[in-house]
């Protein structure tokens, strides 16, 4: 199996602020249908702009990046056996969030 990080941009979800209780519940629906699964490793939602950058000398900014324009909003990993059942769970998180999902394969660590 190999682990896939879903994601979606803070800023692409395009709801009405009172419709946020019926995104969160659609999105904890397809959370839960990933653990009856067994595929779920963990996940979550990220505070908004509430990054710190950490340089290599150890020095410390408030972050995002001055340059980035797309925020991480939240996240889910998952232990799936092809790219193709990514797509597909990342597309039940698309239509749950109503928002665009951004797929990824994380690379296994080869000293583990």
């Amino acid at each position: 199996m190999t682990r896939y990080l879903i994601s979606f941009d803070d800023g692409a979800m395009a709801f009405l602020e009172e419709e946020l209780p019926e995104v969160a519940e659609a999105a904890h629906e397809v959370m839960r249908q990933a653990q009856d699964a067994g595929v779920w490793v963990f996940g979550g939602g990220l505070e908004t702009q509430q990054a710190s950058i950490v340089a290599t000398d150890g020095t410390v900014t408030d972050g995002p990046y001055p340059e980035t324009k797309a925020v991480l909003g939240g996240f889910a990993v998952l232990d799936l056996p092809s790219r193709q059942d990514a797509l597909e769970w990342a597309a039940k998180f698309a239509a749950a969030c109503r928002c665009a999902q951004e797929v990824r394969e994380i690379l296994p660590d080869p000293t583990v």
